[in-house]
């Protein structure tokens, strides 16, 4: 049940984020508010895995599948661009993810 409360603590995060730009720096009120809830889920799941996982991984698991889907998600609503070697960068932050999870105590 830990790793279901942190896959939506990592969507909650990803929608801010995503958000982000299109509050227009806070002045567009609908994204603002919706982007302040995604946040404030975000974190509000986020405690419940930290109950019985080592905040380490947890912490690590949120951040790196965050800039993952992050990233995915720019590049396909924003049209930014991930250069070849972003694209390698976020190869080893899944592999790493996963290490850590592997090997988590």
């Amino acid at each position: 049940m830990a790793y279901f409360y942190l896959i939506l603590a990592i969507l909650f995060e990803v929608t801010g984020t995503i958000l982000l730009p299109a509050s227009k720096n806070f002045t567009k009120i609908i994204p603002t508010i919706c982007l302040s809830i995604s946040y404030i889920l975000a974190f509000y799941f986020l405690t419940f895995p930290m109950k019985s996982l080592p905040i380490a991984i947890v912490y690590g698991t949120w951040c790196g599948l965050g800039i993952l889907c992050i990233s995915i998600l720019s590049y396909l609503v924003y049209d930014q661009t991930l250069q070849w070697q972003s694209i390698v960068g976020l190869f080893f932050i899944i592999i790493g993810v996963i290490v850590v999870n592997l090997f988590a105590t």
